[in-house]
Parts: C-alpha cells; sequence; structure tokens
C-alpha cells in the first residue's frame, strides 16, 4: 500500500513538473559535449540546460513562475533596469551555490556578483563567458542621454560545449559586432525606441552571421519583418519564438 501511494505521489509530481515545462517554448541543440536545451520565457529571460547545470539570463518574473522552475547554477544579468534585474526572481532562483555575473551597474542590488566589464573573459562551471559591449547609438531618452549609454551594459558570449551562444542584452547593431567570431546562436532585441529595428537586426546579423538566430525583447514589434529582411540569407536560419 505505501509503494503504491509513493508511487501516485511520484507520478502527480512528474505530471505537475511536465505540464508546468510545457507551458514554455524549448529548442534543443546538439554540442560536443551534450545537449543544450534553450528555454524561452518571453523578452529577455532564457534558461539554459547544460549537462546538469542551469543557467539563466535576466531572468524576471513577470515571464515565469521561477518557483516552480529548476534553482540556477549560473544567472547572467545584462544590466539594471526592472525588465532584466528583478530582485524577486533572484530571490526565487539562488542558493548557495549560485553564481551570480553582471556589470557593475548591477553590482549593487545584487550581492555576491562577479563583476565582468565589456571585453572581460571569465571561466566559471566549466563555461567561458566573454562580456561584450551592449549599448544605443542612434536611439536617445532625450538628446545626448541613450537608452543604453556605453560601456554600462553587457551583452555575453557563452561556450557551451562547441557551441558558442550569444546573448546581446538591450543594445543596437553596434560596430563590435562585426568582431564576433563563430556564433552558432544568437539573440538579438528588437524593439524600437530602446534597441533595434528589425533593419538593425539584419544588419547585426549580417556582420556575424549566426547559424541561428532569435530575435528577442521584440515587444509588438512585427517580426515577419526580419524574415522578410534575411530571406536570402540562407545560411542564417531566423526562428521566433514567444519572447515579446
Amino acid at each position: 500500500m505505501f509503494k503504491l501511494l509513493a508511487l501516485a505521489c511520484l507520478m502527480i509530481i512528474i505530471h505537475a513538473f511536465s505540464a508546468h515545462a510545457q507551458k514554455y517554448e524549448t529548442d534543443v541543440f546538439e554540442t560536443a559535449a551534450g545537449s543544450l536545451r534553450i528555454t524561452f520565457f518571453g523578452h529577455g529571460s532564457l534558461m539554459f540546460e547544460f549537462g546538469d547545470k542551469t543557467v539563466y539570463v535576466d531572468p524576471v518574473s513577470q515571464y515565469a513562475d521561477f518557483s516552480q522552475l529548476p534553482k540556477a547554477d549560473l544567472i547572467l544579468l545584462t544590466h539594471e533596469h526592472f525588465d532584466h534585474m528583478d530582485p524577486k526572481a533572484l530571490g526565487l532562483l539562488r542558493i548557495d551555490k549560485t553564481a551570480m555575473i553582471g556589470p557593475q551597474v548591477c553590482a549593487k542590488g545584487a550581492p555576491r556578483i562577479i563583476v565582468l566589464h565589456n571585453g572581460n573573459v571569465q571561466t566559471l562551471l566549466g563555461l567561458t563567458i566573454e562580456a561584450v559591449p551592449a549599448y544605443n547609438i542612434v536611439h536617445m531618452r532625450s538628446p545626448g542621454q541613450p537608452f543604453h549609454p556605453k560601456g554600462v551594459g553587457n551583452g555575453y558570449v557563452i561556450t557551451f560545449g562547441n557551441k558558442r551562444v550569444y546573448v546581446a542584452g538591450d543594445t543596437e547593431n553596434i560596430p563590435e559586432m562585426a568582431h564576433l567570431k563563430g556564433i552558432d546562436i544568437a539573440f538579438l532585441p528588437m524593439n524600437l525606441p530602446y534597441t533595434n529595428t528589425p533593419e538593425m537586426v539584419a544588419d547585426a546579423a549580417r556582420k556575424f552571421r549566426p547559424k541561428v538566430l532569435y530575435p528577442y525583447h521584440f515587444s509588438d514589434t512585427d517580426t515577419s519583418k526580419i524574415l522578410d529582411l534575411l530571406k536570402d540569407d540562407k545560411d542564417i536560419e531566423v526562428r521566433i519564438r514567444k519572447l515579446s
């Protein structure tokens, strides 16, 4: 009787977890060191599962119930804006072993953070993490005041096995993107007035030519535009997921 009851409880837990997991879209990529599973929560919030490691980028409670998701081994923060750095989500995901990486601007609100400046590289948990610039050139909050000033926020290139994943953060199609090499998977923001237009995303993608491109953080931007702009670039696969 006890064994039957325990089995029934286990099946209920598995069913509940599966139902929750199915709420979010996921893609799986094979790497030289095993599968990389990417879960798309919305906006800039992502989860990468690789081996026994769970990595979150910009987890924000508006886009997922993080109390029901795996605890974090690593959290990457791109910048301090409320839609990218959420203390509630961080509190739900962090445990004693959780490492956190972010720019200096995030340090005040995220104790024990490892600060990476643009250009810094950190190897952690067997992953290589490169901090790259993320900023505005064209779009301004007011004259001379960009929504995202140069040198403040980070994008990241994360190497999972032999796959290089670029999560750009809040940025435009900045010149530094032309120096990115060997990007397999890229996340580029596409929403006005804060980041890229679809035309800027297409320009950025042509600079470093990722194998798979996910427009993300796109709000109400018409994602069909990027599909049309890159339709002749056959070596760049554009995938649209629920990342508004």
